[in-house]
């Protein structure tokens, strides 16, 4: 389907924006996503990559992807909120549509320990599982953490994953394991709450280059203040470069030019 763009007052700047991170196949979508894709490509977001959650929503994604392609890209993964004691068929979706799919990474997946602790075990193996599908099929792993940095950092650290590259969605964590994260060839996805008053993601933003950095929105969640309590969506991804761009001290096209050089060279799009 063509989208023809309108100019605002970033498309006029010729600014080019990657959301590396939006969930806009959801219900919260099924009414405009016309809309919400229309408005994206209006405020410059070219090209979003769209993560996936678990068998119930594959399809929505596929679908999307293949409605609106070459400006939305696909993930392959099962969240980890969505492993149990017996995953096996979720993680076999995921290992027989990499070897028939087109798609850009494996994700999202991950540890969380937010809300549960009863399947830790299984998080961590079904991480692994992602883990090694990303070295198979070379491609980035997308990595979801919440009260998990400990875990996954032990896992990566394992002499076999050395060389898994991706991002740490949502990052959360501080300065010390940003540098950490960075060090072990990772990118930072940085979304909406480094806009909030009470964020700490402002302090590790100023200490990290651009290089390391991609933007995200994680839609239809965390949306950039002025829209917090909102619906989230990709036509936001301006907000969130502007205020990096005035913690860091630049223009905001340097940081669309570098977060989108980022993106585009890890998931090859």
């Amino acid at each position: 389907m063509m989208l023809l763009k309108k100019t605002c007052r970033f498309a006029k700047k010729n600014m080019f924006f990657v959301d590396t991170h939006a969930h806009i196949y959801t219900q919260e979508f099924d009414h405009d996503i016309e809309s919400v894709i229309q408005r994206a490509l209006q405020n410059g977001v070219e090209k979003i990559v769209l993560p996936s959650i678990d068998n119930s929503h594959f399809q929505q994604m596929v679908s999307l992807c293949s409605k609106f392609p070459n400006i939305l890209y696909p993930m392959i993964g099962v969240h980890p909120s969505s492993i149990r004691e017996n995953s096996d068929d979720e993680l076999k979706l995921v290992e027989n549509e990499l070897k028939k799919g087109n798609y850009c990474a494996i994700g999202e997946t991950g540890i969380d320990l937010y809300w549960d602790k009863t399947f830790v075990k299984q998080q961590c193996e079904a991480f692994e599982f992602h883990l090694n599908l990303a070295l198979q099929n070379n491609l980035p792993v997308v990595i979801h953490q919440r009260e998990s940095f400990k875990e996954i950092l032990d896992i990566l650290t394992m002499s076999e994953y050395k060389s898994v590259r991706g991002i740490f969605h949502c990052y959360a964590g501080d300065v010390e394991t940003a540098k950490k994260c960075i060090n072990m060839g990772f990118l930072l996805g940085i979304g909406g709450v480094v806009t909030y008053k009470k964020s700490l993601m402002a302090e590790v933003v100023s200490q990290i280059p651009l290089d390391h950095l991609v933007l995200e929105t994680d839609a239809p969640y965390l949306p950039p203040v002025p829209f917090r309590g909102k619906r989230n969506e990709p036509s936001y991804i301006p907000i969130i470069a502007e205020k990096i761009a005035e913690i860091q001290l630049v223009d905001i096209e340097k940081v669309a030019e570098v977060t989108t050089e980022n993106a585009i060279r890890l998931f090859k799009i």
